[in-house]
């Protein structure tokens, strides 16, 4: 049962992990109209991309404790949906068809992959 809640929490962290990266890739974006080399100290966006990317991965790291790289690395395949979904929320772009079916496709690979544990 120990077992069992320390793969949860491994696969919780994973998540999290994305949804930090997807915010990450956000505040990158946000901040690229404005980004040069010359100002990258200033670009406060930038840098909250930076730090966000930072964060993801050390929130991800814990989790290679637990789950093997063949299932913590699929898993990460959830922050192409996460950044899909905060770029048509923040952003305002839009998702087609195309991407839709992408997206079922990421779902449905995840779910094999952790259930072949």
């Amino acid at each position: 049962m120990a077992h069992l809640a320390s793969f949860i929490s491994a696969v919780g962290l994973v998540v999290l992990s994305t949804v930090l990266g997807s915010f990450g890739a956000l505040m990158l974006k946000k901040g690229s109209g404005k980004f040069s080399l010359k100002t990258l100290l200033s670009n406060h966006t930038v840098i909250l991309g930076f730090v966000l990317y930072f964060f993801s991965t050390m929130v991800f790291i814990p989790s290679l404790k637990v789950l093997p790289v063949s299932i913590a690395y699929p898993i990460t395949s959830l922050s192409y949906i996460w950044t899909v979904l905060l770029s048509v929320f923040f952003l305002k772009e839009k998702v087609g068809r195309k991407k839709l079916a992408a997206i079922l496709l990421i779902i449905i690979g995840v779910i094999l992959v952790g259930m072949s544990k």
